[in-house]
């Protein structure tokens, strides 16, 4: 079954343009012209990558975005004509996987589709490795059930979120880089931000420290990257 790509865009000849090329590639293509027709093509087709344009009608790209990373683990590559700094930071902080500056290349954007649809999630531990959970005093991590617990309550946690936590849980004491969580969770050929890292250890510590300002868990580690103390 072929890889389905959503792309919400206003511009009329790029939509097309991007529908045939996606097509050529051999995924099956949805279009919307709006955030609000995106967000509800998003929600019943459940895309494997969703291309989104920042500047829409009725939603923005950014709402979009946020509400989609709220619902759901799909891989959101944004697109932006202006080119701005802060176009590319808002977007990973509210989840996007990669960005895409306006004029660019279909070779450049369908070999983005391509290295997105290449990464797994399941990189982390798994129960085939031999364990089922790991735990860390009140913090559980059930690699067979995907779920975890804090004091014997579930926490709702996304796919790459479970992933992260069980890569950091399972290499306790062990300070791992920006770019070798990548090349473990998003896949060696990504070719986007590491920021997307920073904004994911935010949103685990947000569920798992007791004072995400003052993590005791999940420690920055200057000018390496995190390690998971516990």
């Amino acid at each position: 079954m072929p890889n389905k790509v959503l792309v919400v865009e206003d511009e009329a000849n790029l939509l097309v343009a991007l529908k045939y090329n996606l097509n050529s590639e051999g995924y099956d293509v949805f279009t919307a012209e709006d955030g609000e027709a995106g967000l509800a093509l998003a929600r019943r087709e459940k895309p494997d990558v969703v291309i989104l344009d920042v500047m829409l009608p009725k939603l923005d790209g950014f709402e979009v975005c946020r509400i989609l990373r709220r619902e759901s683990d799909v891989r959101i590559i944004m697109l932006t004509a202006r080119g701005e700094e802060i176009d590319r930071v808002v977007g990973l902080e509210l989840g996007a996987d990669d960005y895409v500056t306006k004029p660019f290349s279909n070779r450049e954007l369908m070999a983005r589709v391509r290295n997105m649809l290449r990464r797994s999630t399941s990189d982390g531990p798994s129960a085939s490795s031999g364990a089922e959970t790991l735990a860390s005093g009140d913090l559980v991590v059930d690699l067979t059930g995907h779920t975890v617990t804090l004091q014997d309550q579930p926490l709702d946690v996304k796919p790459r979120e479970f992933s992260l936590l069980a890569l950091l849980v399972a290499n306790k004491g062990r300070a791992f880089t920006r770019d070798q969580i990548l090349e473990r969770l998003w896949g060696h050929d990504y070719i986007g931000d590491t920021r997307t890292v920073d904004v994911h250890i935010r949103w685990l510590r947000e569920k798992i420290e007791p004072d995400p300002a003052t993590p005791q868990r999940i420690k920055t580690i200057r000018g390496v990257g995190y390690r998971f103390d516990g």
